[in-house]
């Protein structure tokens, strides 16, 4: 998928870029395109924005591969904190959560555990958790964490993501379970027998997948799909599928990070579709920032224009 997204992946990676990364002011300057601030009040403010706008949103504290168990648990205990603070403000605000984030590295058992203790909190106050899906090394067991959670729990959500090989499989035998499924493209460096290399085949894949979600079997079933991209060819295709099948346009949602295609999002809620807006926050940015800058190197003038600002 080039040369740039390659190195950027690779630098998501670094420990050093990292450390200087975070240290340096321009730096900062530049994530806040993509993010309010680190802290979560910032990431409420921003939600509050835009809800006079009609755009729904949701949260994630950025982090993951934690490998201590009370570190784990004080994530866990940052979001019920969370739930708690956006049933407050009146939000319709869905949480987001890394796996790695909540101890996967250290037990599957763990793991379902503590987001379950989440799930039940966040349906006691009407609201919504996604569990998110990191690099290929953990799709088998974020997969066995989001079944069993499945079993017990109705509001919870999967991301899936179409650059890996494996998905349009993983979504089949999702279906009997009339899932909520998040599709994005993915943004981890993975080697070509694992994940489509060729940002065309990705793309197609994608397109299958969400066809494959909007179908009326999956519908009837009541499979709820939300489609991450800022790639609007794709949407429109999804679009313009959806329309010819007869599907209301708030019978799925359009999924955005905070910072990108603003006119957009506003354009599609104003349209009549259902927009949700990604909103990330906390210290640990530098890793989530290169992939976001890897899945569109252009955004990498916006960072040298921070530098000379």
């Amino acid at each position: 998928m080039g040369v740039m997204r390659t190195l950027l992946l690779k630098a998501s990676q670094s420990d050093w870029l990292a450390k200087q990364a975070t240290s340096r002011r321009f730096a900062k300057r530049a994530v806040s395109r993509f993010m309010p601030g680190e802290h979560v009040q910032a990431a409420i403010s921003a939600a509050g924005d835009l809800r006079e706008r009609s755009i729904t949103t949701v949260f994630t504290l950025l982090g993951e591969a934690i490998a201590d168990r009370s570190e784990a648990e004080k994530v866990r205990d940052h979001y019920l904190d969370v739930l708690e603070r956006v049933d407050r403000s009146a939000l319709a605000t869905h949480l987001s959560v890394k796996p790695t984030q909540l101890g996967l590295n250290i037990s599957r058992d763990l793991c379902t555990e503590l987001i379950s203790g989440l799930l039940s909190r966040a349906a006691a106050l009407h609201n919504f958790l996604w569990i998110d899906m990191e690099s290929s090394e953990h799709v088998d067991a974020t997969l066995k964490v989001f079944r069993e959670l499945r079993t017990s729990h109705t509001n919870v959500g999967l991301c899936l993501q179409s650059y890996l090989h494996r998905t349009a499989d993983d979504l089949e035998t999702l279906l009997p379970l009339t899932p909520a499924i998040r599709l994005v493209k993915g943004a981890y460096n993975e080697p070509p027998h694992i994940a489509f290399p060729r940002k065309q085949d990705v793309d197609a894949n994608f397109f299958k997948l969400a066809k494959r979600l909007l179908a009326e079997e999956a519908r009837r079933e009541g499979v709820r799909p939300g489609f991450g991209t800022h790639d609007m060819h794709l949407i429109t295709r999804i679009q313009d599928f959806a329309e010819g099948a007869g599907i209301p346009r708030n019978a799925y949602e359009v999924q955005m990070l905070y910072g990108i295609r603003r006119d957009d999002q506003l354009r599609l809620t104003a349209e009549g579709y259902s927009v949700r807006v990604l909103i990330s926050y906390g210290s640990y940015w530098f890793p989530w920032y290169m992939r976001r800058l890897a899945e569109r190197p252009a955004n990498l003038w916006f960072v040298a224009k921070s530098v000379f600002r």
